[in-house]
């Protein structure tokens, strides 16, 4: 139940609430889906990180380090390490482009490709787990995705300077 003010509106101390509620609970739920996935993904050696990096390259296969990136929501400096500790345990390669010396791709190796079908279980075994249906599912993704695309545009926004010009 919510508390109107004067104007009708919701006040702000209940907005305050609702704030905290909404961030908590996306906190709690990627803290609860890490646990789970730390568990389903130990029997493959792959982090949940490492995890979503050979996802991509599965789907895409060979791609510039930055490409994967923005797959990702992942800066290099977070990526890089991942893609290092990859490339030890054989799974991908990285290589210099012949296009352009500076970009470097990543593809999965014959052993990276190999553990696919390894992996294919845990997306079922994790749909599974939260209880819900598969159009939930697929409701609950398109509107954290909407969420996640409202709170870059606000970022955005925020970010740049008050004078009109961007």
């Amino acid at each position: 139940m919510h508390h109107t003010d004067s104007r009708g509106g919701v006040r702000d101390e209940d907005f305050l609430r609702l704030d905290h509620q909404i961030c908590f609970s996306l906190h709690a739920a990627t803290r609860a889906f890490n646990g789970v996935y730390r568990v389903a993904l130990k029997e493959l050696g792959l982090t949940y990180p490492q995890y979503l990096v050979m996802l991509v390259l599965w789907e895409h296969g060979e791609l510039p380090v930055k490409r994967i990136g923005e797959h990702l929501r992942l800066d290099s400096g977070t990526l890089s390490p991942l893609l290092k500790r990859l490339e030890a345990a054989g799974y991908v390669e990285r290589r210099r482009s012949p296009e352009d010396e500076r970009s470097v791709t990543v593809r999965p190796t014959r052993s990276g490709t190999a553990l696919r079908e390894r992996a294919l279980g845990v997306p079922r075994r994790m749909a599974e787990v939260t209880g819900l249906s598969l159009d939930e599912i697929r409701d609950l993704r398109t509107r954290l995705r909407d969420l996640a695309t409202a709170l870059d545009e606000a970022a955005r926004d925020l970010e740049a300077p008050g004078d009109g010009t961007r």
